[in-house]
Protein backbone atom coordinates (compact mmCIF):
# COMPACT_ATOMS: atom_id res chain seq x y z
CA UNK A 1 0.00 0.00 0.00
CA UNK A 2 1.78 3.12 -1.24
CA UNK A 3 -0.78 6.47 -0.97
CA UNK A 4 -1.31 9.23 1.39
CA UNK A 5 -2.50 7.06 4.20
CA UNK A 6 0.50 4.34 3.64
CA UNK A 7 3.41 6.18 3.12
CA UNK A 8 5.94 5.37 5.73
CA UNK A 9 8.48 2.64 4.41
CA UNK A 10 12.35 2.15 5.15
CA UNK A 11 13.24 2.29 1.75
CA UNK A 12 16.16 -0.63 2.91
CA UNK A 13 13.14 -2.60 3.38
CA UNK A 14 11.67 -2.43 -0.51
CA UNK A 15 15.42 -2.81 -1.37
CA UNK A 16 15.48 -5.83 0.64
CA UNK A 17 12.53 -7.27 -0.65
CA UNK A 18 13.73 -6.25 -4.11
CA UNK A 19 16.91 -8.07 -3.70
CA UNK A 20 14.56 -11.20 -2.53
CA UNK A 21 13.31 -11.34 -5.59
CA UNK A 22 10.08 -9.61 -5.03
CA UNK A 23 8.24 -7.95 -7.62
CA UNK A 24 6.79 -4.65 -5.39
CA UNK A 25 3.17 -3.74 -7.32
CA UNK A 26 1.90 -0.11 -5.31
CA UNK A 27 -1.68 0.02 -5.01
CA UNK A 28 -3.36 3.25 -3.73
CA UNK A 29 -6.11 2.09 -0.58
CA UNK A 30 -7.58 5.12 -1.37
CA UNK A 31 -8.64 4.48 -4.46
CA UNK A 32 -8.02 1.50 -6.13
CA UNK A 33 -10.90 -0.54 -6.15
CA UNK A 34 -9.75 -3.65 -6.16
CA UNK A 35 -6.32 -5.44 -4.98
CA UNK A 36 -3.63 -5.95 -7.64
CA UNK A 37 -3.04 -9.72 -8.47
CA UNK A 38 0.08 -10.34 -6.05
CA UNK A 39 1.11 -13.44 -3.79
CA UNK A 40 1.49 -10.88 -0.93
CA UNK A 41 0.75 -7.53 1.03
CA UNK A 42 2.74 -4.86 2.94
CA UNK A 43 0.69 -2.08 4.50
CA UNK A 44 3.28 0.46 6.28
CA UNK A 45 3.09 3.03 8.41
CA UNK A 46 1.19 6.57 7.61
CA UNK A 47 -1.54 8.75 8.73
CA UNK A 48 -4.89 6.68 8.40
CA UNK A 49 -6.68 9.21 10.69
CA UNK A 50 -6.39 11.72 8.28
CA UNK A 51 -7.93 9.27 5.62
CA UNK A 52 -10.41 6.99 8.06
CA UNK A 53 -13.55 8.05 5.77
CA UNK A 54 -11.79 7.65 2.52
CA UNK A 55 -9.81 4.38 3.62
CA UNK A 56 -13.82 3.45 4.64
CA UNK A 57 -15.73 4.71 1.85
CA UNK A 58 -13.35 1.96 0.22
CA UNK A 59 -15.73 -0.96 0.75
CA UNK A 60 -14.93 -2.99 -2.20
CA UNK A 61 -11.05 -2.91 -1.56
CA UNK A 62 -11.28 -3.75 2.43
CA UNK A 63 -13.45 -6.61 1.85
CA UNK A 64 -10.37 -7.99 -0.64
CA UNK A 65 -7.85 -7.36 1.73
CA UNK A 66 -10.05 -9.30 4.69
CA UNK A 67 -10.66 -12.70 1.61
CA UNK A 68 -7.00 -12.28 0.73
CA UNK A 69 -6.39 -12.73 4.59
CA UNK A 70 -8.92 -15.71 5.07
CA UNK A 71 -7.31 -17.25 2.68
CA UNK A 72 -4.14 -16.98 4.24
CA UNK A 73 -2.72 -14.86 1.98
CA UNK A 74 1.01 -13.01 4.05
CA UNK A 75 0.18 -9.43 4.92
CA UNK A 76 2.80 -7.54 6.75
CA UNK A 77 1.35 -4.64 8.55
CA UNK A 78 3.14 -2.15 10.55
CA UNK A 79 1.81 0.97 12.49
CA UNK A 80 -0.98 2.43 10.41
CA UNK A 81 -1.31 -0.90 8.65
CA UNK A 82 -2.40 -2.54 11.98
CA UNK A 83 -4.76 -0.05 12.34
CA UNK A 84 -5.87 -0.85 8.89
CA UNK A 85 -6.43 -4.54 9.27
CA UNK A 86 -9.00 -3.47 12.95
CA UNK A 87 -12.83 -3.59 12.52
CA UNK A 88 -13.16 0.05 12.70
CA UNK A 89 -10.69 2.89 13.30
CA UNK A 90 -12.49 5.80 15.26
CA UNK A 91 -15.90 4.51 14.43
CA UNK A 92 -14.50 4.10 10.61
CA UNK A 93 -15.11 -0.07 9.32
CA UNK A 94 -11.80 -0.71 8.53
CA UNK A 95 -10.76 -4.23 6.86
CA UNK A 96 -12.06 -6.28 9.89
CA UNK A 97 -9.15 -8.69 9.47
CA UNK A 98 -8.06 -8.31 13.10
CA UNK A 99 -10.39 -8.80 16.26
CA UNK A 100 -9.95 -5.41 17.42
CA UNK A 101 -10.52 -1.59 17.52
CA UNK A 102 -8.16 1.51 16.91
CA UNK A 103 -8.45 4.80 18.33
CA UNK A 104 -6.23 7.74 18.11
CA UNK A 105 -5.19 9.18 21.39
CA UNK A 106 -3.74 12.36 22.97
CA UNK A 107 -0.58 10.19 24.47
CA UNK A 108 2.48 9.56 21.81
CA UNK A 109 4.04 6.19 22.61
CA UNK A 110 7.99 6.32 21.30
CA UNK A 111 11.03 4.01 21.59
CA UNK A 112 12.91 1.67 20.22
CA UNK A 113 12.11 -1.66 21.22
CA UNK A 114 14.35 -5.23 22.01
CA UNK A 115 11.53 -7.75 21.02
CA UNK A 116 10.93 -11.73 20.56
CA UNK A 117 8.95 -13.08 18.60
CA UNK A 118 6.11 -14.78 20.22
CA UNK A 119 5.00 -17.52 17.33
CA UNK A 120 6.14 -18.38 13.71
CA UNK A 121 4.82 -15.91 11.35
CA UNK A 122 4.82 -15.43 8.06
CA UNK A 123 7.88 -13.03 8.58
CA UNK A 124 9.97 -14.80 11.68
CA UNK A 125 10.57 -18.25 13.46
CA UNK A 126 9.38 -18.27 17.57
CA UNK A 127 12.36 -16.88 19.66
CA UNK A 128 14.35 -14.03 16.57
CA UNK A 129 14.86 -11.03 18.13
CA UNK A 130 14.58 -7.90 16.23
CA UNK A 131 14.93 -3.99 17.17
CA UNK A 132 11.97 -1.51 15.86
CA UNK A 133 10.70 1.22 17.07
CA UNK A 134 7.12 2.31 17.96
CA UNK A 135 5.83 6.08 16.91
CA UNK A 136 2.14 6.14 17.44
CA UNK A 137 -0.54 8.12 18.58
CA UNK A 138 -3.08 5.42 18.84
CA UNK A 139 -4.24 2.12 21.03
CA UNK A 140 -5.54 -1.31 19.87
CA UNK A 141 -8.11 -1.82 21.84
CA UNK A 142 -10.92 -5.02 22.65
CA UNK A 143 -8.49 -7.28 21.56
CA UNK A 144 -10.35 -11.43 21.68
CA UNK A 145 -8.92 -13.02 24.92
CA UNK A 146 -6.41 -15.31 23.88
CA UNK A 147 -5.27 -13.62 20.73
CA UNK A 148 -1.80 -14.52 19.42
CA UNK A 149 0.45 -11.49 19.58
CA UNK A 150 3.34 -10.85 17.31
CA UNK A 151 5.86 -9.77 20.01
CA UNK A 152 6.95 -9.67 23.84
CA UNK A 153 9.51 -7.52 25.02
CA UNK A 154 9.75 -5.57 28.64
CA UNK A 155 7.60 -2.28 29.00
CA UNK A 156 9.29 0.98 30.94
CA UNK A 157 8.79 -0.41 33.94
CA UNK A 158 10.67 -3.60 33.18
CA UNK A 159 7.02 -5.95 33.23
CA UNK A 160 6.72 -8.70 29.96
CA UNK A 161 4.21 -6.90 27.34
CA UNK A 162 2.55 -8.97 24.64
CA UNK A 163 1.86 -6.83 21.59
CA UNK A 164 0.70 -7.07 17.77
CA UNK A 165 -1.02 -9.94 16.06
CA UNK A 166 -0.15 -13.35 14.09
CA UNK A 167 -3.35 -15.21 12.48
CA UNK A 168 -3.24 -17.14 9.43
CA UNK A 169 -0.77 -15.41 7.15
CA UNK A 170 -1.05 -12.07 9.24
CA UNK A 171 2.00 -10.56 10.82
CA UNK A 172 0.72 -7.13 12.51
CA UNK A 173 1.96 -5.09 14.76
CA UNK A 174 3.17 -1.02 16.02
CA UNK A 175 6.96 -2.01 15.52
CA UNK A 176 8.71 -0.08 12.51
CA UNK A 177 11.11 -3.05 11.07
CA UNK A 178 14.42 -2.20 9.52
CA UNK A 179 15.98 -5.27 7.72
CA UNK A 180 19.57 -4.43 8.92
Amino acid sequence: AQDRAFGFYYPDDLEALRAAGAELVPFDTLHDTHLPAVDGLFIGGGFPEEHAAELSANITLRQQLSEHAKSGGPIWAECAGLLYLTRELDGHPMAGVLDAVGRFSPALTLGYRDAISVADSVLFREGERVTGHEFHRSVVVEDRPGRSPAWMWRDSSGRPARHGHVTGGVHASYLHLHPA
